[in-house]
């Protein structure tokens, strides 16, 4: 936990998102200008989830992306938030993650998850088996061999990724990734920007149960949340609503042929049950001036005792996120924190 009165690290979510009327191409572009943002504002990483067949999310090769994007970086570590790795075999995640370690030495994560992150179809297009998650515990286990030098399968190692040591997170929205987090002893990221219902158990769970491990010595808990920082009290607010309606459309259609829905139809929809449920997803987010999003960060860190927070800035304009990334930073004081 972070001592009062100091900077908290702050990270950044970056769903790669395919704004209306937009290209996957200039998502990248976006990230790219995010990630170079967030370095120049003493962010610590930037992490990329993998989704699959969402016409909104760019970021399906997650270690493609990564790549892309160290390139036209310098020192921000990158990273998955993450690799849903029951959809991979971990020799193809070692080597991938190996490639980009070598690649650009002491900068690259590895966060780990084990849902879909996608549908029931799409899983089955991606010739996943349906008990694949079943063995997440043993898989880890078996990456973090190949990545250590000390491989669980005999006569097999991953070629680049031996001895590199690219650090390993569990990602998790359940009590299952806490349990395993603090069982293995690395780091455990919860997904409250979208998951919020188990925040306070599970990570009761991962401190009272962590096992020191080669990797870490003592819990590192990463929470998520969202924020959206503007100067201006009301922009930050109507951003706040497109934002939400925008993340309902999405749920509802989840990759079908489905009518577009007015504002009007949304914002009745969210009068219901189902849709208080949907927007109760975004129970977790900071919206509204810098020193709004200041206080809200600093209570959410101080009562969910984080040693870091990682912030999906949800804004669906790319200026507008960017404004975001740099308010936020400067009203935490990242750059103070940078420049000491």
């Amino acid at each position: 936990m972070v001592a009062f009165g100091m900077t908290i690290p702050l990270s950044l979510l970056d769903l790669a998102p395919i704004a209306p009327g937009s290209t996957a191409r200039e998502s990248f572009a976006g990230s790219v200008a995010l990630a170079q943002a967030a370095e120049r504002s003493g962010y610590t990483r930037v992490w990329y989830a993998e989704h699959h067949n969402m016409p909104t999310i760019a970021s399906s090769a997650t270690s493609i992306l990564i790549g892309h994007v160290a390139a036209h970086t310098s020192t921000i570590r990158l990273g998955s938030g993450g690799i849903m790795l029951p959809n991979h075999a971990p020799l193809t995640i070692a080597e991938q993650f190996g490639t980009l370690a070598t690649l650009y030495p002491d900068r690259i994560d590895l966060g780990l998850g084990r849902a879909p992150g996608s549908d029931q179809n799409t899983m089955r297009a991606l010739r996943r088996d349906p008990m694949s998650a079943d063995s997440f515990p043993q898989d880890v286990v078996e990456l973090q061999g190949y990545l250590s030098g000390d491989s669980v399968i005999p006569g097999v190692q991953a070629v680049p990724g031996t001895g590199t040591n690219v650090p390993l997170y569990i990602l998790g929205s359940s009590l299952f990734g806490a349990q395993l987090a603090a069982a293995l002893g690395l780091p455990y990221a919860f997904a409250s920007h979208f998951a919020p219902d188990a925040l306070e158990e599970a990570t009761a769970i991962y401190r009272r149960d962590f096992r020191p491990s080669a990797q870490l010595e003592a819990p590192h808990l990463i929470v998520a949340l969202n924020a959206i920082a503007s100067n201006d009290a009301a922009d930050a607010t109507q951003q706040a609503d497109t934002v939400r309606r925008a993340r309902v459309r999405m749920m509802i259609a989840r990759g079908q042929n489905t009518p577009e829905y007015t504002d009007e139809q949304i914002d009745d929809f969210l009068t219901t049950p189902q849709g208080a449920q949907l927007a109760g997803m975004m129970k977790y987010t900071a919206v509204g001036t810098p020193d709004d999003v200041r206080d809200y960060l600093t209570e959410f860190a101080a009562g969910t005792k984080a040693d870091e927070l990682i912030i999906a800035h949800a804004s669906q304009g790319l200026d507008d996120r960017l404004r975001s990334v740099e308010l936020t930073a400067a009203a935490m004081g990242l750059g103070a924190a940078v420049a000491a």
